[in-house]
């Protein structure tokens, strides 16, 4: 049996680095923490002062993303042939793991205040509450053309979001506190965001999860990924088809196609695999050729 392998990298096309954005956006939000801490000592706020600890936790997480970021760009080495890449999906599923503590955290808290309504200072809670929705939306407009395809960015684009969509149901509550004087509208409110959060947190842990356990990546259908395999030139069978993720971002994939007449050069291999990155983003390749005796039951077919 006669086989030649070809293994083809491609870097992925991501946007710009994001080192600005995570600087940027760790320096708005710990700047928003020390007005919003002040302010809620000022004025005797709980809300204002859960709230500042809440968006510190998300300072920690913006900090966590942007190091695995880093880490991710270290070189392989003879030992670890991938570099450090898979960090990025450690850090997305530690980020999804945060993200739900603070929701618990957030709803926890919102029972309680059903239970006991507490006073809020109204219009100094609004407008501290006001210039958290900006930053945190701005912030999270930094990382939004990367979090459809890269779980790292959008762990952190999530947070971001969580913060805005938190921050301005404190806005909303307290505008209505203030015309209806019913406290327990701040934490029902709270209780609505937590619901809408928690959709959204839970696909990043589950899609996380599923990277760590080498699962095909959710943009890729693999029986799409075996016709296009199927129908190259001379290709009558594949078999040992892998595709998983090294990183939040970049796919792999290995397999063998069975080839009665070996292909005389090494177009065919370039082609299958610019082909495989340019309709299914898979950046690694690794093609095997296999030449042997091939039954009519097993043409056109995959074979395991």
């Amino acid at each position: 049996m006669d086989a030649s392998r070809i293994a083809m990298s491609h870097q992925h096309q991501l946007p710009s680095s994001y080192n600005r954005a995570f600087a940027l956006g760790v320096a708005l939000n710990l700047g928003y923490v020390a007005v919003e801490a002040g302010w809620g000592f000022a004025v005797d706020s709980l809300a204002l002062l859960a709230d500042a600890g809440h968006n510190l936790s998300d300072v920690f997480s913006l900090l966590l993303a942007w190091g695995a970021a880093l880490v991710a760009n270290r070189r392989s080495t003879l030992r670890r042939s991938y570099g450090y890449r898979r960090v990025t999906i450690l850090a997305a599923q530690l980020s999804s793991l945060l993200l739900l503590g603070t929701i618990l955290a957030i709803a926890w808290e919102a029972v309680s205040r059903l239970q006991a309504p507490s006073p809020t200072s109204g219009a100094t809670v609004m407008v501290v509450a006001g210039i958290g929705v900006l930053i945190n939306a701005a912030t999270a407009l930094l990382f939004l053309r990367g979090s459809s395809h890269d779980l790292n960015i959008r762990g952190a684009y999530l947070h971001m979001v969580a913060d805005a969509a938190v921050s301005l149901g404190v806005v909303v509550a307290g505008g209505l506190i203030m015309v209806t004087g019913w406290l327990w509208l701040d934490p029902l409110i709270s209780l609505v965001v937590v619901c809408i959060l928690l959709f959204a947190t839970w696909d990043l842990l589950r899609d996380s999860t599923n990277l760590l356990l080498d699962r095909v990546p959710p943009h890729i259908e693999p029986a799409s990924v075996e016709r296009y395999l199927l129908e190259l030139p001379g290709v009558a069978s594949v078999h040992d088809l892998h595709i998983w993720s090294v990183s939040t971002s970049e796919t792999v994939l290995t397999a063998h196609l069975v080839m009665p007449v070996t292909p005389a050069h090494d177009g065919f291999l370039r082609s299958a695999t610019e082909g495989l990155f340019q309709q299914f983003a898979i950046g690694h390749s690794t093609i095997q050729i296999e030449r042997s005796e091939v039954d009519g039951a097993c043409q056109k077919t995959v074979c395991r």
